[in-house]
């Protein structure tokens, strides 16, 4: 199960922490003999500066992210049609890794708190019935996953603290949500990461979240480095790999990776088949929906309890503005992503009439920009009942107003956790193909032991 990789990786970054944290640093705890880890080191703000613009032991809070990779960015505070010009930061950039200062993986460690504590910023994260946004949290993760990219690649930077490397978001990893039934929207929550992986010119970001020492959240995201036009990929700092611990690490960073690309292209019904399982539950649901007086395939009936599956689809319009722009004058990736996760929400709320927790986002990937005042479309639908989980696949595509053209942007699919009253079921043949390519993404849900065991439910 991925989650247990994940939490031997986090306490792996707690270590590197605790190695050069001060005295007052807590160290880590045990709740009971299975070992689960239930605490981990308080971070001192104490600053042991870098030379990066940050710390790796300092703890920042979000405002400060953003001026730190705004100042990188040598982007400007308020919007401008044109972006201010870098070109000459290219002279910066080197050809070979080999040129390049080698980084280690705490170098890039940092932490973030989003000061739910202070009432004056903790209503953009709330919910109606006075739950957490976690779209809000998506939204910052991505932020997050820039800031330590651009701490990493830190030694690289103009006179005026300027940095060469334009940092874009490839692809969100799995991301698994758990024990978040009771997050306290009045206490701060703490983000943090590293590095854990770095190609030639993208790097792997590991990171995690926690309220009041206990994590709830763990995910990957692959950046991808530009130079500083955005035109072409840019080579950035090798990870100097100091203990057996950073070697595992960066193996299961270059495996995922690999398994990814594998995965791609087995799981999509675009290259693969369905398989003969995928086709027979295909074929039994399809005579599911036929009548067993009429021996025709026109003749189609609603089994008990069910809807059919094109009667789940929700759709939103989305105007970009200036407002959800990053630094390069696109739009916000962790924007795209909060937009989407909330659309699968009411959605998946819609369905089973019961308010959804999420669980899982699988796999995302970025597969084209969207401009500043483009029209983003976004069309959701229930693809997989499972109860009590429910799979909802989001897809946003750019509309091109003048020729009416779409480009696919980004294809989401939101696990949720809901106990519906009734059990609404299963789908029509005509959507049966969508269905069997979700039905492969509904693997491992952290909680479901009939596939994985007795699942862990604290680190």
């Amino acid at each position: 199960m991925r989650v247990n990789k994940l939490a031997t990786q986090f306490r792996s970054f707690s270590s590197y922490l605790l190695g050069s944290a001060s005295s007052s640093q807590q160290q880590l705890r045990r709740n009971d003999s299975s070992g689960n880890w239930v605490q981990f080191a308080r971070f001192s703000t104490t600053s042991t500066s870098d030379g990066g613009g940050s710390s790796q032991s300092d703890v920042i809070d979000l405002l400060q992210m953003r001026d730190f990779i705004m100042k990188v960015c040598g982007a400007t505070q308020v919007y401008s049609e044109h972006v201010s010009q870098r070109e000459q930061l290219r002279s910066l950039l080197r050809d070979s890794q080999d040129d390049l200062e080698a980084r280690t993986i705490s170098d890039s460690a940092a932490t973030v708190t989003v000061p739910l504590s202070n009432p004056l910023f903790r209503e953009r994260y709330l919910n109606t019935n006075g739950t957490i946004r976690y779209g809000q949290l998506l939204e910052q993760l991505d932020s997050f996953a820039v800031h330590i990219s651009y701490q990493h690649n830190s030694p690289t930077l103009s006179a005026d603290g300027r940095s060469p490397y334009s940092m874009v978001t490839a692809m969100v990893d799995e991301l698994i949500l758990r024990n978040n039934n009771h997050i306290d929207t009045t206490c701060d929550i703490k983000m943090h990461g590293h590095v854990s992986w770095v190609g030639k010119s993208s790097l792997e970001i590991t990171m995690y979240m926690s309220q009041r020492e206990q994590m709830f959240l763990e995910t990957q995201f692959l950046m991808v480095a530009r130079d500083a036009s955005g035109s072409k990929s840019a080579v950035v700092h090798p990870l100097k790999l100091t203990s057996d611990a950073d070697r595992k690490m960066f193996e299961s960073g270059a495996a995922r990776k690999l398994l990814y690309q594998i995965e791609t292209a087995k799981e999509s019904l675009f290259s693969t088949p369905p398989t003969v399982d995928e086709m027979n539950l295909v074929h039994y649901m399809f005579l599911q929906t036929l009548s067993s007086t009429s021996k025709s395939f026109s003749s189609r009936i609603l089994p008990e309890n069910s809807v059919w599956m094109d009667s789940t689809k929700m759709k939103n319009a989305i105007v970009c503005f200036p407002q959800s722009r990053n630094v390069h004058n696109k739009v916000f990736g962790g924007f795209i992503m909060r937009m989407a996760l909330e659309l699968g929400w009411a959605n998946a709320y819609s369905f089973t009439k019961k308010r959804p927790i999420p669980r899982a986002i699988d796999d995302i990937v970025f597969h084209a920009p969207v401009n500043i005042g483009a029209l983003l479309l976004m069309s959701s639908q229930v693809c997989v009942v499972d109860p009590p989980y429910y799979l909802v696949r989001v897809r946003a595509e750019i509309s091109n107003a003048k020729t009416g053209e779409l480009t696919t942007s980004n294809v989401f699919h939101f696990t949720f956790e809901s106990t519906p009253d009734e059990d609404p079921a299963e789908a029509e043949k005509n959507s049966s193909l969508r269905l069997s390519e979700n039905l492969r993404r509904v693997d491992v849900i952290p909680g479901r032991t009939e596939k994985t065991g007795e699942a862990n439910t604290s680190i």
